[in-house]
Order: C-alpha cells, then structure tokens, then sequence
C-alpha cells in the first residue's frame, strides 16, 4: 500500500513538471511569431496547446530513452525507487520555476535529467547512471543542436531577405506573416513530440521501478493522454515572461527572421525526435532565433542577454541534479523526510509565483520592451538633473 501511494505521488509531481515545462517551454514556438504580430497571444497559445496534445501521441522514442535508456534500472542494472524519481522531479520543478521567474529560456529537458541523475547517484550511486546514453543522447545534442539550427536559420533568413529583396517585394511582409503561422505549428507539432515524452518517461520509469510494469515497455496509453493534457494546459497558461525575453530581447525578431527561425527548429526538433534523442527544445529555439539576428543585415544581437541564456544552459543540469540529490538524501530517510521534502518544495514554488506578481508580465504586455539596468541608471541621472535645475 505504501509504494501504491508512492507511485500515486511521483505521478501527480511528474504531471505538475509536465504543466511546468508547457508554460515554460510556450516561447519556444510562438514568441516570435507574437513579437512580429502574426499571432494575437491568446490565438497563438490555443494554436501551441493542440498541437502540443496531438504531437504527444506521434512518437514514443524518446520516452523510451528516458524510460529505459538514462537511468539503470531492474534487471539491465541498479534498481532506482520511486522515491528517488519523485526526488528528482523536484528538483526539475524548482528550476523550472526559478528560470521562468528570471525570465530565462533554459532547458526543461536537462532540468529533468539532471534533477533523476542526482536522485539516483545519491540513493544508489553512480552505477545507477548509464552515462555512456547521457553523453551520446544528451550532452552532444546539447551542443550541437543549437549551433544546427542556428546555422539553417541563419542561411534561411539570408535567402529569405536576398528573394524577397531584403522583404521590399509586394506582400512580402505579409506572406512571411502568414508563413509564420504554420512554421509555429510546426514547432508546436514538434514540442509535443518531444518534450511532452519525457514526462511519458519518467511516470513509465516510476511504473517499471514499483514493479507494476516489464521492463524495457512502451508508455501506456493513460500515460501518454494524461501527459499530453498536462502539457497542453500548461502550454496554454503562456510562459509570459520567457515570451517575452526570446521574441524581444535576443533580437528585435521581423517576421522573415521568423519564419526562418521557426522552420529551422521544427526541423531539428522533428529528426531528434525520430532518432530518441532528449533534446532541449529551448536550445534549439534560441539558437535559431540568434542565428535568425545573424543573417539579417544590420540586426543586433544582445549578446550580453545571450551570454545569460548561455550560462543558464550549463548551469541547469548540475544545479538541477543537486537540488534533485540533496531532495533524495531526506526523501529516503523515512516518510517524515519526504513529506519534508514536499511542504518544502511547495512553499519555494509558492514563494516564486508570489514573486513573479510583482511585476507581472502577460500576453497584454509581452511585447513591451523590458527596462534594462541602463534605462534604470539613465532615468536616475535625469531625475537627479531635474530636481538640481528645479
């Protein structure tokens, strides 16, 4: 009875990173189609939402990686326990949570994976952790995925601008506009397809440890329904606040620039997706979308807003799997240790939320510039003149 409700409490915390990594990951497909106007916000994340269902029951590859092929389990290695799993989901919905606070695109993906390698090190040892899959399923794609798309939407964007004589032919504008919106449902498509598996992996892995499924098995259907649900809520709740950093302040994103970087990461999601590669979907967002400023004449990169993205990627996997270790020391110690470990996992999620409506960002102001530490320094020295003069 004990590990029943175990089982029951990693998968409704499973579902709660799933609903996280929906409004987390939001941005990914529809920030620069709402920066350039293509899609109002609410249409664009009803639009994101479906295909994120729909793109959740397309493949089961990567679930399989994440099921079977990260962490040892069973007979193929070191038995992990659903207390374990449950540790590590905690730590992923904390740095989900704190990167969305920050306004940071960073991965859901390595969130996860970093937050069940910690568990599983700390409550079974290194054993535990084929990281011979990590290397080859997850770090590589880590490096090489955002530089691909980055490379396509650059290429794409350049040819995009010398066509359409650099979008000064009639209705070009227009066209990339309309363009947009199937290159962000494409990119919506292929969100489902990749990132809603990994929750389908996790709640299988949970399955396969309790020992109420065989090893090296697909997701169930109830699995994968319910996470393709979670997914799309949280989809559909819009992640406001990275909206807003990916579509304004990487670059100031045209709707050429869009399209092409819209079609670059639908592209590279899609294939990763096909081979079971866990790919972080935000990677390979920003990538396009910096490599989108790059071919475009006379566009800026912020890279100061890009260096912050870029030690946010780094840092996310080994902070997550800290959190997600230190989260699997005093969940294993007794019952009282793990419900420890959920009031206090509850009250920082809380505290972030409460944080966040400080300063709110949402789909009416999304495309507003944010005030930068300049502007602030700047409207400081002219206060100052005025009340000198006054």
């Amino acid at each position: 009875m004990d590990m029943l409700l175990t089982v029951i409490v990693v998968i409704v915390v499973a579902l709660i990173f799933d609903f996280t990594n929906g409004f987390h990951d939001t941005a990914n497909a529809m920030a620069t189609s709402v920066a350039t106007g293509a899609l109002r916000p609410r249409v664009a994340v009803l639009i994101s939402a479906v295909l994120n269902l729909v793109g959740a029951f397309l493949s089961t590859e990567v679930a399989q990686t994440i099921s079977s092929g990260i962490i040892n389990e069973g007979s193929s290695g070191v038995d992990i326990t659903p207390t374990m799993i449950f540790a590590g989901l905690v730590g992923a919905v904390l740095w989900n949570l704190a990167t969305w606070y920050l306004g940071l695109p960073s991965s859901s993906t390595h969130a996860l994976l970093g937050g069940l390698i910690g568990a599983a090190i700390i409550g079974s040892g290194f054993d535990a952790v084929n990281f011979s899959a990590v290397l080859t399923k997850v770090v590589v794609p880590a490096f090489l995925s955002p530089v691909v798309a980055g490379a396509v939407a650059l290429v794409a964007t350049v040819c995009a601008y010398r066509i359409t004589q650099n979008a000064r032919t009639r209705g070009a504008e227009a066209g990339f506009r309309h363009g947009q919106t199937i290159s962000a449902s494409l990119v919506s498509l292929a969100h489902g397809t990749n990132d809603a598996q990994k929750t389908m992996g996790v709640i299988t892995l949970t399955l396969i440890a309790a020992g109420y499924q065989g090893a090296d098995t697909p997701p169930q259907f109830w699995v994968i329904a319910s996470c393709g649900l979670a997914i799309a809520l949280g989809t559909y709740l819009g992640g406001w606040r990275i909206m807003r950093t990916v579509g304004k302040r990487i670059t100031d994103v045209k709707a050429p620039q869009g399209f092409a970087a819209e079609t670059s990461s639908a592209a590279t999601i899609l294939v990763s997706s096909h081979l079971g590669f866990a790919l972080s979907t935000t990677q390979v967002t920003s990538g396009a979308v910096v490599g989108s400023g790059l071919g475009k004449k006379l566009a800026s990169v912020h890279w100061g807003v890009v260096g912050r993205i870029a030690t946010a990627w780094v840092v996310t996997l080994p902070a997550a799997a800290l959190v997600g270790g230190l989260a699997a020391w005093a969940a294993s110690t007794s019952i009282v240790g793990l419900i420890a470990v959920a009031v206090v996992a509850t009250a920082c999620g809380a505290g972030l939320f409460v944080l966040a409506r400080r300063h709110p960002v949402t789909r009416e102001n999304v495309n507003e510039e944010p005030a930068t530490d300049q502007d602030d320094d700047r409207r400081t020295v002219s206060t100052t003149v005025a009340s000198k003069e006054g």
